[in-house]
């Protein structure tokens, strides 16, 4: 059971839950609690297996169709948020609604809201396919103006654009290292296009990413804590890649294979922003049984002191 007695442990911090997903478990969690099964959500509140698999035991029902849900149902929606097509469906089925979108998400969405308005072609920095991306493309209602979403360069050079009026946002769930050669791109093929009045970038995304770069050179391994649907997570094991520092990404302890880690000499360990502190502390408890040792890293460490109100209904009940 000593196969790790030569390898070293070091913690990324911070990890795990950030104040988003924290609010929209805990507005599933106490929707059960006070009003009984079943509860819709639309799409997974969050992308962690293990969270859905637990909701689900306990009556909740995933769905992605509103017409899945009975009328007059409670019905939440998921920390991407949903677009304004989805919010009118819902409106007629008469279900009561708790909204679980993060606030850095909803953000963005008034960005486009008001560039809408203005009739203001948006461009839209993001991942194709990702429910936050389907939930801020559908904000937009302008009937003159268009908005574009880009993932790469090609998308950017491809991009024809008459209206004077243009703005840009972007996905939260990227970091400033995955948007920066974008947006440089986009502004210099578009000289006077309006950026965000803040940065649309997830603080806990960003603080992820530099925790782990805080240790990579120290490692030669890292572990991350995150389902395959966490575009977060993925994004860590990427960072890890592109510093030519080998990385996994696991759901649990279970994806672990021993006898490639036996051949490290520091792991490091990180989870992305959905995964929760059950499971970094079952992945620890495992390689400390085999042997590894934690060793305390404390320089450099983000302090993490956001968190977000649960909707007031939930607060008073």
């Amino acid at each position: 059971m000593n196969n790790l007695n030569k390898t070293e442990l070091v913690l990324a911090t911070p990890r795990g839950f950030c104040a988003g997903v924290e609010r929209a478990v805990d507005i599933v969690e106490k929707a059960i609690e006070n009003f009984g099964a079943p509860i819709y959500v639309k799409h997974e509140v969050v992308h962690n297996k293990f969270v859905i698999k637990n909701l689900e035991q306990r009556g909740v029902k995933f769905i992605e169709d509103i017409s899945d849900v009975p009328n007059k149902s409670i019905l939440i929606y998921s920390a991407h948020g949903v677009s304004i097509k989805i919010k009118h469906e819902a409106e007629k089925k008469n279900l009561k609604i708790f909204d679980a979108t993060c606030p850095l998400v909803t953000k963005v969405h008034m960005e486009v809201h008001k560039y809408s308005k203005n009739n203001a072609d948006v461009i839209l920095i993001g991942h194709k396919g990702h429910p936050e991306i389907e939930g801020t493309l559908g904000q937009y209602q302008s009937k003159k103006g268009h908005i574009y979403l880009v993932e790469n360069k090609q998308d950017v050079d491809s991009l024809t654009i008459n209206n004077k009026n243009i703005a840009y946002v972007t996905q939260t769930t990227l970091s400033i290292d995955d948007t920066q050669e974008i947006i440089s791109l986009i502004t210099k093929k578009f000289p006077d296009i309006q950026s965000p009045a803040k940065k649309d970038i997830c603080y806990a995304t960003q603080n992820r990413q530099d925790a782990v770069k805080s240790i990579l050179n120290i490692c030669d391994y890292l572990i991350v804590i995150g389902s395959e649907n966490s575009s977060n997570s993925r994004r860590l094991v990427e960072l890890a890649l592109k510093n030519k520092i080998e990385s996994k990404l696991i759901d649990n302890k279970n994806d672990l294979d021993l006898s490639i880690l036996e051949k490290k000499k520091v792991i490091g360990i990180t989870a992305g922003a959905s995964a929760p502190e059950v499971l970094l502390n079952e992945v620890i408890d495992f390689l400390t049984n085999n042997g590894a040792k934690l060793r305390e890293v404390t320089d450099s460490q983000i302090k993490e002191n956001v968190t977000f109100m649960l909707p007031k209904e939930l607060r008073t009940l």
